[in-house]
Protein backbone atom coordinates (compact mmCIF):
# COMPACT_ATOMS: atom_id res chain seq x y z
CA UNK A 1 0.00 0.00 0.00
CA UNK A 2 1.31 3.46 -0.90
CA UNK A 3 1.97 5.82 1.98
CA UNK A 4 0.97 9.48 2.07
CA UNK A 5 1.28 12.31 4.55
CA UNK A 6 -2.02 14.18 4.88
CA UNK A 7 -2.05 17.60 6.49
CA UNK A 8 -5.00 17.55 8.88
CA UNK A 9 -6.32 20.65 10.65
CA UNK A 10 -9.60 19.05 11.68
CA UNK A 11 -11.61 21.36 9.42
CA UNK A 12 -13.87 20.31 6.59
CA UNK A 13 -11.24 20.73 3.84
CA UNK A 14 -8.55 18.60 5.45
CA UNK A 15 -11.07 16.04 6.73
CA UNK A 16 -12.37 15.60 3.19
CA UNK A 17 -8.80 15.36 1.92
CA UNK A 18 -7.97 12.61 4.42
CA UNK A 19 -11.09 10.71 3.37
CA UNK A 20 -10.08 11.04 -0.30
CA UNK A 21 -6.54 9.81 0.36
CA UNK A 22 -7.85 6.75 2.22
CA UNK A 23 -10.53 6.11 -0.44
CA UNK A 24 -7.81 6.21 -3.11
CA UNK A 25 -5.99 3.43 -1.29
CA UNK A 26 -3.28 5.36 0.52
CA UNK A 27 -2.00 4.42 3.94
CA UNK A 28 -2.56 7.86 5.45
CA UNK A 29 -0.21 9.42 7.98
CA UNK A 30 -2.06 12.45 9.34
CA UNK A 31 -0.06 15.48 10.45
CA UNK A 32 -1.53 18.30 12.52
CA UNK A 33 0.01 21.34 14.18
CA UNK A 34 -0.14 23.10 17.48
CA UNK A 35 1.31 26.34 16.18
CA UNK A 36 0.23 28.64 18.99
CA UNK A 37 -3.21 29.24 17.51
CA UNK A 38 -5.91 30.63 19.75
CA UNK A 39 -8.19 27.62 19.45
CA UNK A 40 -6.79 24.32 20.66
CA UNK A 41 -10.00 22.60 19.65
CA UNK A 42 -8.48 22.23 16.17
CA UNK A 43 -5.97 19.64 17.34
CA UNK A 44 -8.59 17.84 19.43
CA UNK A 45 -10.91 17.56 16.44
CA UNK A 46 -8.04 16.50 14.17
CA UNK A 47 -7.22 13.67 16.56
CA UNK A 48 -10.84 12.45 16.50
CA UNK A 49 -11.02 12.73 12.70
CA UNK A 50 -7.77 10.78 12.22
CA UNK A 51 -9.04 8.04 14.52
CA UNK A 52 -12.52 7.83 13.02
CA UNK A 53 -11.36 7.82 9.39
CA UNK A 54 -8.62 5.27 10.03
CA UNK A 55 -5.35 7.12 9.60
CA UNK A 56 -2.41 4.75 10.04
CA UNK A 57 -0.80 7.26 12.40
CA UNK A 58 -1.51 10.79 13.58
CA UNK A 59 1.08 13.21 14.89
CA UNK A 60 0.77 16.73 16.20
CA UNK A 61 3.86 18.86 15.65
CA UNK A 62 4.40 21.69 18.10
CA UNK A 63 5.74 24.86 16.55
CA UNK A 64 5.24 28.43 17.70
CA UNK A 65 4.21 30.85 15.00
CA UNK A 66 3.33 33.41 17.69
CA UNK A 67 6.99 34.40 17.57
CA UNK A 68 6.17 36.22 14.32
CA UNK A 69 2.60 37.27 15.09
CA UNK A 70 0.97 39.21 12.30
CA UNK A 71 -2.30 37.27 12.44
CA UNK A 72 -5.45 37.35 14.52
CA UNK A 73 -4.86 33.63 15.11
CA UNK A 74 -1.37 34.02 16.59
CA UNK A 75 -1.26 37.58 17.91
CA UNK A 76 -3.28 40.02 19.99
CA UNK A 77 -5.43 41.09 17.04
CA UNK A 78 -9.21 40.85 17.15
CA UNK A 79 -10.79 38.18 14.96
CA UNK A 80 -13.33 39.94 12.74
CA UNK A 81 -16.94 38.81 13.08
CA UNK A 82 -19.70 39.06 10.48
CA UNK A 83 -17.62 40.49 7.67
CA UNK A 84 -19.47 41.71 4.61
CA UNK A 85 -19.04 40.01 1.24
CA UNK A 86 -17.12 43.07 0.03
CA UNK A 87 -14.68 42.80 2.96
CA UNK A 88 -14.20 39.12 2.27
CA UNK A 89 -13.47 39.72 -1.43
CA UNK A 90 -10.79 42.39 -0.93
CA UNK A 91 -7.41 42.19 0.71
CA UNK A 92 -5.70 39.66 2.89
CA UNK A 93 -7.73 38.93 6.03
CA UNK A 94 -6.18 39.43 9.48
CA UNK A 95 -6.72 35.70 10.09
CA UNK A 96 -4.05 34.86 7.50
CA UNK A 97 -1.03 33.32 9.26
CA UNK A 98 2.09 34.28 7.27
CA UNK A 99 3.56 31.31 5.39
CA UNK A 100 1.60 28.78 7.49
CA UNK A 101 0.87 26.34 4.65
CA UNK A 102 4.45 26.58 3.40
CA UNK A 103 5.76 25.76 6.87
CA UNK A 104 3.28 22.89 7.22
CA UNK A 105 4.39 21.49 3.85
CA UNK A 106 8.03 21.56 4.94
CA UNK A 107 7.13 19.45 7.99
CA UNK A 108 5.05 17.11 5.83
CA UNK A 109 7.99 16.67 3.48
CA UNK A 110 10.28 15.81 6.39
CA UNK A 111 7.90 13.14 7.66
CA UNK A 112 7.33 11.83 4.12
CA UNK A 113 11.07 11.24 3.81
CA UNK A 114 11.18 9.35 7.09
CA UNK A 115 8.26 7.05 6.26
CA UNK A 116 9.27 6.83 2.58
CA UNK A 117 6.03 8.32 1.30
CA UNK A 118 5.99 9.78 -2.19
CA UNK A 119 2.71 11.65 -1.70
CA UNK A 120 1.56 14.61 0.37
CA UNK A 121 -2.07 15.71 0.50
CA UNK A 122 -3.12 19.25 1.40
CA UNK A 123 -6.78 20.33 1.45
CA UNK A 124 -7.27 23.98 0.54
CA UNK A 125 -10.60 25.71 0.17
CA UNK A 126 -10.92 27.02 -3.38
CA UNK A 127 -12.91 30.01 -2.11
CA UNK A 128 -10.14 31.03 0.32
CA UNK A 129 -7.47 31.55 -2.30
CA UNK A 130 -8.60 35.08 -3.15
CA UNK A 131 -7.72 36.28 0.32
CA UNK A 132 -5.09 33.89 1.59
CA UNK A 133 -1.89 34.08 -0.49
CA UNK A 134 -0.76 30.51 0.28
CA UNK A 135 -4.13 29.08 -0.81
CA UNK A 136 -3.88 30.31 -4.39
CA UNK A 137 -3.49 27.65 -7.10
CA UNK A 138 -0.30 29.42 -8.25
CA UNK A 139 1.17 29.02 -4.79
CA UNK A 140 0.66 25.25 -4.90
CA UNK A 141 2.15 25.02 -8.38
CA UNK A 142 5.23 26.98 -7.30
CA UNK A 143 5.67 24.99 -4.08
CA UNK A 144 5.93 21.60 -5.78
CA UNK A 145 9.26 22.11 -7.61
CA UNK A 146 10.77 23.69 -4.51
CA UNK A 147 9.72 20.74 -2.37
CA UNK A 148 11.01 18.22 -4.90
CA UNK A 149 14.46 19.81 -4.94
CA UNK A 150 14.73 19.62 -1.16
CA UNK A 151 13.82 16.01 -0.66
CA UNK A 152 15.84 12.88 -0.20
CA UNK A 153 14.92 10.35 -2.90
CA UNK A 154 12.06 8.09 -1.80
CA UNK A 155 12.26 5.70 -4.73
CA UNK A 156 14.40 4.82 -7.71
CA UNK A 157 12.34 7.22 -9.80
CA UNK A 158 12.76 9.96 -7.17
CA UNK A 159 9.04 10.57 -7.54
CA UNK A 160 7.15 12.98 -5.35
CA UNK A 161 3.49 13.89 -5.70
CA UNK A 162 1.97 16.94 -4.12
CA UNK A 163 -1.80 16.68 -4.23
CA UNK A 164 -3.87 19.79 -3.67
CA UNK A 165 -7.52 18.98 -2.95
Amino acid sequence: MKRAVVLLSGGIDSTTTLAIAIAEGFEAYALSFDYGQRHQIETQVARRVADSLGAKEHRIAKIDLRVFGGSALTDQIDVPKQRSETEIEHGIPVTYVPARNTIFLAYALAWAEVIQAADIFLGINAIDYSGYPDCRPESSKRSRPSLILRQKPVSKADAFNFTRR
